[in-house]
């Protein structure tokens, strides 16, 4: 009996692959083997750096809100004390947004904790 090999499906998964490797540097886009191991890798990158975008969102606001507290004689880690100490329920991203965009409300926020 002849072997039975489902073709039509083997190249619409190839096709699928080089469709999304396109725009990639060199053989990477077009050859087969090269494609479908840059876009594997590719798919762990994104895995991964989905991970490291939250890690580095989280260290630029910590970065923003220490700038602005320094304003005001206090360091990070004293003022985000204070807040937890005061019980005040805002995060570390609607902080970092009210220093940078909203001067008044953040100090507002600095003086209460001050007290």
């Amino acid at each position: 009996m002849p072997r039975s090999v489902n073709s039509v499906a083997s190249r619409a998964r190839r096709k699928k692959v080089l469709k999304q490797t396109k725009g990639y540097f060199g053989a990477r886009k077009n050859v087969w083997s090269v494609a479908k191991n840059a876009h594997e890798k590719a798919l762990s990158y994104q895995y991964r750096d989905r991970r490291t975008k939250k890690r580095n969102f989280r260290a630029l606001w910590i970065q923003r809100i220490n700038a602005a507290v320094r304003n005001y004689g206090m360091s990070y880690s004293e003022f985000m004390g204070k807040i937890h100490k005061h019980n005040i329920q805002i995060n570390r991203k609607t902080l970092a947004d009210l220093a940078m965009n909203h001067p008044q409300a953040f100090e507002a926020i600095v003086k209460t904790v001050k007290k």
